[in-house]
């Protein structure tokens, strides 16, 4: 397994390649053929979101914990929503809760960064398509999600994804901790185990209505202890073998 950074150097955005706790530039196309090149410290290099989505496509209630902690029954297919490129964030900047915000949760979900342009895939070859996994906060403003029913305007909001820290290549997503913490204190802590559709089957489900190009993110439902984060507050996003998703909340 190998992860892959986006970071700052000397203004310009620069993918990086981490091998074994050896850093490096990456050399040749990331959806393609690459390879390590210069040796790079990453002492005190800002980390970028790792891709530039045109689109991010979230799975809602697929978790079987979470279900239960909700009272709902279990979907019978992916229920998917899309969250705008804009709302994203890499690790480190700031979720920012817009004037008049009712309550205002995160949600940590892993992520699959699709690698090959993916139209009507079929599950047996979904793992094709995936360039690997990162860790997602799909930032929600409860109160617009109930009064809209839909969930554009509640998730939608500048700041409201941050992705990151890296994309994990090689990464099996099957049974994968995965949690968040606000200031240092546990909120959510399950397993991938637990989710109802698998990723593969989330792949094609999502590719049969839209065609997925590289560097898009699936975004694949959150377990439960959801909650409100309000200014001041610290979230973590944790996903094993990605990495910590660290943002600060601030008022808008």
């Amino acid at each position: 397994m190998e992860r892959v950074y986006r970071v700052e150097i000397d203004g310009e955005a620069r993918l990086a390649l981490e091998r074994d706790g050896a850093w490096s530039l990456l050399d040749g196309d990331l959806f393609g053929d690459y390879r390590p090149g210069a040796a790079l410290d990453p002492g005190g290099l800002r980390v970028l979101p790792p891709v530039t989505p045109s689109k991010i496509v979230a799975v809602g209630l697929n978790y079987r914990d979470h279900a239960r902690e909700m009272g709902k029954a279990l979907p019978s297919e992916p229920l998917i929503f899309l969250k705008p490129p804009s709302a994203v964030i890499g690790p480190k900047s700031s979720i920012v809760i817009p004037p008049g915000a009712g309550r205002v949760d995160c949600e940590a979900e892993l992520g699959i960064v699709i690698g090959r342009t993916a139209r009507n895939v079929r599950a047996a070859e979904a793992r094709d398509y995936v360039l690997g996994l990162t860790c997602v906060n799909d930032v929600t403003d409860r109160d617009l999600q109930k009064r809209d029913v839909q969930y554009t305007r509640a998730k939608g909001f500048d700041t409201f994804a941050p992705v990151g820290p890296a994309v994990a290549v090689g990464l099996d997503g099957s049974a994968l901790a995965i949690g968040s913490t606000v200031n240092g204190v546990t909120r959510q802590a399950s397993s991938t185990r637990e989710m109802i559709f698998p990723l593969e089957h989330v792949v094609e489900f999502v590719s049969h209505v839209m065609t997925l190009v590289p560097g898009d993110v699936i975004a694949t439902g959150t377990p439960p202890g959801v909650g409100p984060i309000v200014p001041g507050d610290r979230v973590v996003v944790t996903v094993e073998g990605v990495g910590e998703l660290a943002n600060d909340v601030v008022a808008g």
